[in-house]
């Protein structure tokens, strides 16, 4: 799961199998079932390792409930809890993974200062870790992601020797190469790594992306297409609901803007799996991205989820970051084919705008 590889779903089954009773097992199953926007099975599992957890030890207790809080949506509560297991149990790097990365609780959290969050954490942590392949991949990121760009890339590169097939460390060195301009050896490396490890991890999408976007940067709109029908739309892809639907709607709309034509039977896939598993309001980093798809397809689906969004309705159970409210009445004037018209703002997003 660290390393982002498939197989931890099978690995944590056969863990239940072998001890019904092994609580973390279940929790860890319940985790990937997360991941994979399997919500009742992930809510299921989770309640599995709750209950079999009094015969845990203290720290898996508390390792428990800070994933089981994750899974249940209750991100604040997870975010502090895994502070505090923290200073106790430093090495707990499940639970520190939980914090870092794009998708993590602090990049989720809403926070101005999120990538200094990232970085403060794992410097905190760095003699704990020493050089372990995982650690020194999320240290490198962190770096990098928080303006460190030669320290970070330098980091990444030793995590990424010790475990060259780590998926996460060869996003961290792409994102490191990306940020340092470097679109040739991003190419380079990248054409390499792809084929070496196919089908082992469920980023592979997500780099094939990477990828793509350095090809429209070389101006080569043609290769992006072909990497984005080969590797990323979405049928039958073994990667995370939310990196697939973010990573097509994003990848399509700057082919459209690089002037690429004939996208529309892409985009109308991608409207039905995003219908499929963001039928509402509440990722908000979906919620995001849905409004790129209904602004191409000339739909209005996208007036649907700002007045979710925009909802006061407090059994909607949603607090909505102010830049899904505020950007998506203003995709549509950006979009570069078959606009909407005009999305008037709900009288609820007010004083977002105001603000």
């Amino acid at each position: 799961m660290l390393a982002a590889l498939h197989g931890a779903d099978a690995a944590f089954e056969a863990a239940i199998a072998a001890d019904p009773d092994f609580a973390l097992a279940h929790l860890g199953r319940a985790r990937v079932h997360q991941l994979n926007m399997e919500g009742a099975q992930a809510r299921a599992k989770a309640a599995d390792a709750r209950q079999l957890a009094g015969a845990a030890t203290p720290r898996e207790r508390q390792h428990i409930e800070i994933i089981a809080s994750v899974i249940e949506g209750q991100g604040k509560t997870a975010m502090t809890a895994a502070e505090q297991h923290l200073a106790e149990y430093p090495r707990d790097a499940q639970i520190l993974s939980l914090l870092l990365g794009a998708f993590g609780l602090y990049a989720f959290s809403g926070r101005a200062d999120h990538d200094a969050a990232r970085l403060a954490i794992t410097e905190r942590y760095a003699k704990d870790y020493g050089d372990d392949w995982w650690f020194l991949t999320y240290l490198g990121w962190s770096k990098t992601e928080a303006g460190d760009l030669v320290a970070g890339r330098a980091i990444t590169e030793r995590g990424y020797a010790l475990k060259p097939e780590n998926a996460g460390a060869a996003h961290a060195l792409a994102h490191a190469l990306f940020e340092q301009g470097d679109g040739a050896e991003g190419r380079n490396f990248l054409s390499a790594w792809l084929p070496a490890n196919d089908r082992t991890s469920f980023l592979q999408g997500h780099l094939a992306w990477h990828l793509a976007l350095i090809a429209i940067e070389e101006g080569d709109a043609d290769s992006a297409l072909a990497i984005y029908e080969q590797h990323i739309k979405p049928a039958g892809r073994p990667y995370p609901p939310l990196n697939i639907y973010t990573d097509t709607a994003s990848l399509l709309w700057r082919l459209a803007v690089a002037g690429k034509t004939g996208l529309e039977a892409h985009w109308k896939d991608v409207a039905a799996y995003g219908d499929g598993y963001f039928p509402k309001a509440g990722a908000h980093f979906a919620d995001v991205h849905q409004s790129l798809v209904p602004a191409t397809t000339n739909t209005h689906a996208l007036h649907t989820r700002l007045a979710e969004l925009a909802s006061p309705d407090p059994a909607a159970k949603l607090s909505p970051a102010p830049s899904a409210l505020v950007l998506g009445p203003c995709v549509p004037a950006f979009a570069p084919v078959h606009p909407l018209a005009p999305v008037p703002p709900p009288a609820t997003l007010l004083p977002h705008l105001q603000r």
